[in-house]
């Protein structure tokens, strides 16, 4: 006869294993086999392809009001790519297509990479992440911080309190500004000491910035910055290798990412999308602001630089969606890739945050989707890069979505706005 005791072990144990099958999307971080981004049909992944009409129309929409020269969009589901789609143009002034293969510049999308890239250093013990800066970098030992400016326009400064940590460094609490934008009067001292010289090694970098100050004392604010930047230079400096080339050798080419680098080989130019922005009408034109891209820079930076295609990326957002594997291909083991996927922002630089919203360690992290306003499911983590390209992983939904544009709307908000709709379409048609 079974005892009482024997009775409720047997419960125990399947109340145990319904939890786990409940688990939240944080416990699927295991790569399964047929996880290879091959094309399926919709419906195998619990995907409606009725309903994912709507996100093609959508984005063809987009190009057929103006809005956009040309849109590449890729889903996947469960390993599975449901929707792979070009519209419009590479160049609006000539002929050609736009095609699933276009190369684009994908700026900030290059964060995420170098999150990664730092992540695989951790692993092999190189750091840690409430280690000191200043113990890899001597020159950021002694750094000052803006309170203001003096009667004759020079910056009014304070000592650091303390040196910003690495958990800092890759969560944009650091302290650090930026010399892509002028908003804080440290930005724009940065864009007056050309501090992101893709002309200049990376330890130039890292000398101008030591000789200004921060915009905040570190971990009290949350301030988009130069921080992946300095991420890149201390790849270098813990691989020995260039940092494009850590890249290539240790990421891209392993995951089969053969058209992703911080330049465009002549024989690839054919394919590469040219920018486009509103001009002061609203109309959209070609962009003149561009440089050459066959140029091999001498810098790569960690914070933008890359070039990539919608299914390049895919294989980089889907490892990250499998615990840090493709293909048989390991990168990161699985608890990396959810310390990756976690927010690590603490609460003081939390609340200068957009709401439902926190940083890992490279991508932006979804707190609450509820309160961020966005269909994603809680725990989805993403980014986007200022010439308008997007990602967006959602572990609980399986799903892998990127979008590539090259479109600098006046203000950043018309490109986000773009991303948004994408959303609301691609949720829509998934039933499962």
């Amino acid at each position: 006869m079974t005892s009482v005791f024997a009775r409720r072990a047997v419960v125990s144990v399947a109340v145990f294993a319904l939890g786990v099958l409940a688990a939240p999307s944080r416990a699927v971080l295991v790569a399964r086999p047929g996880r290879d981004l091959a094309p399926a049909p919709p419906a195998s992944v619990g995907v409606s392809a009725e309903r994912l009409k709507r996100l093609d129309a959508g984005m063809k929409g987009l190009v057929d009001d103006g809005r956009l020269a040309g849109v590449v969009t890729l889903m996947a589901r469960k390993g599975k790519v449901v929707h792979l789609t070009a519209h419009g143009r590479q160049d609006k002034r000539e002929p050609a297509p736009m095609t699933t293969d276009a190369l684009f510049r994908i700026y900030s999308m290059t964060k995420p990479v170098t999150g990664v890239a730092m992540m695989m250093l951790y692993e092999e013990g190189k750091w840690r992440l409430d280690d000191p800066v200043s113990r890899y970098i001597p020159e950021f030992a002694k750094l000052v911080v803006y309170t203001g400016e003096n009667p004759d326009g020079t910056p009014k400064t304070e000592p650091a309190r303390r040196s910003m940590t690495m958990r800092e460094l890759m969560t944009h609490t650091a302290g650090l500004g930026y010399g892509l934008v002028g908003a804080h009067p440290v930005d724009k001292l940065f864009l007056k000491a050309n501090v992101l010289d893709s002309s200049e090694p990376l330890a130039a970098m890292i000398g101008k910035m030591a000789g200004l100050p921060l915009l905040a004392q570190p971990g009290t604010r949350w301030s988009y910055s130069a921080a992946v930047d300095v991420q890149g230079y201390l790849v270098e400096k813990f691989s020995g290798m260039s940092f494009a080339q850590f890249l290539e050798t240790r990421l891209f080419a392993p995951l089969g990412m053969k058209d992703t680098a911080f330049h465009v080989p002549a024989a690839k130019l054919p394919r590469l999308a040219r920018m486009h922005r509103e001009d002061d009408s609203g109309t959209l034109v070609a962009s003149d602001r561009e440089g050459d891209p066959t140029i091999v820079p001498k810098a790569a930076f960690g914070g933008h630089g890359l070039f990539s295609t919608a299914s390049d990326y895919a294989r980089f957002a889907q490892m990250l969606l499998d615990g840090g594997e493709l293909n048989g291909v390991r990168v990161l083991a699985p608890r990396t890739v959810e310390m990756i996927r976690t927010n690590h922002v603490l609460a003081e630089p939390l609340k200068t945050m957009r709401q439902g919203q926190g940083w890992g360690l490279g991508p932006q992290v979804i707190l609450d989707a509820a309160a961020s306003g966005e269909p994603y499911s809680d725990g989805s983590f993403h980014w986007w890069g200022i010439g308008g390209t997007w990602f967006w992983v959602d572990p609980a939904k399986e799903l892998v979505f990127v979008g590539m544009i090259q479109y600098q709307g006046r203000g950043l908000g018309a490109a986000t706005q773009i991303h948004g709709y994408a959303r609301n379409l691609a949720y829509q048609a998934v039933l499962e």
